[in-house]
C-alpha cells in the first residue's frame, strides 16, 4: 500500500460538528474530516487537525487527528491486512493510544476484540502485522521540536523508516532555523 499524504494538517476553526464527522474551516473553504471523536475538538475555536486523504476509485475522504502520535497509529492500522480506514477509526474512537498500542505489543487479542468490527481472526492480524513496531515512547516526542516532528512524519509518508530518519536528526536540530520546505530537501539529500 502506498501512502500519499497530501495534507500533513490543516489549521483553521470548526464550524460544524457531527456523529463522525467535523468540519474545519480554513481561507474560507470548509473541510469535512472524519475524525475518531468530533466531539473532543472544541467548536468554534482555531486548531489543528492532522490529517490523512484516503483515495479509491470512488472516493476521497479526508480522516483527522488531535496529534500527530494518533495520525501514526491509524496509518499503522490500516496497513494491516483486512484492516480498512473505517476499522482503524473505530478502534482509536474507542481507545487510549497507549492501551491500543500495549494491547498489541502484549498481544491481548481479546482487549483488540472489544472494538467494533474487530473480531478474532483481525485482532490476530493486527497483532501479527504490528506486535514490535510501533514506538511512540512520550520522551522523546515531547522534547522534540514540532518542525522536526512535521518533518519525520512527511518522510514517514514517503517511504522512510525510524531508522533511516534517526540519522538525520543532528542535520535537522543544525539548521531549524529554516524553513520546512529547506529541512525536508536536507533531509532527503542525507537520506538518498
Amino acid at each position: 500500500m502506498v501512502v500519499i499524504n497530501l495534507f500533513n494538517y490543516i489549521k483553521g476553526k470548526i464550524t460544524i460538528i457531527q456523529g463522525d464527522y467535523l468540519v474545519i474551516e480554513n481561507n474560507n473553504i470548509g473541510y469535512q474530516i472524519k475524525v475518531p471523536n468530533p466531539f473532543s475538538f472544541p467548536l468554534n475555536e482555531e486548531t489543528i487537525i492532522y490529517t490523512y486523504l484516503h483515495v479509491r476509485e470512488d472516493l476521497l475522504e479526508i480522516y483527522g487527528f488531535k496529534t500527530s502520535k494518533e495520525k501514526a497509529l491509524f496509518l499503522q492500522l490500516i496497513s494491516v491486512k483486512g484492516l480498512g480506514p473505517k476499522g482503524a477509526l473505530a478502534i482509536l474512537a474507542s481507545g487510549k493510544i497507549s492501551e491500543v498500542i500495549d494491547a498489541i505489543n502484549q498481544g491481548d487479542n481479546k482487549f483488540l476484540q472489544r472494538f467494533p468490527g474487530i473480531g478474532a481472526k483481525a485482532s490476530q492480524q493486527i497483532i501479527l502485522d504490528l506486535h514490535g513496531k510501533i514506538d511512540f515512547s512520550q520522551t522523546s516526542a515531547s522534547k522534540e521540536n514540532p518542525k522536526i516532528t512535521n518533518i519525520k512524519e512527511a518522510l514517514k509518508s514517503m517511504g522512510y523508516n525510524n531508522n533511516e530518519l534517526k540519522n538525520i536528526i543532528p542535520i535537522l536540530e543544525q539548521n531549524i532555523d529554516q524553513s520546512e520546505s529547506v529541512l525536508i530537501k536536507l533531509a532527503l539529500k542525507h537520506l538518498i
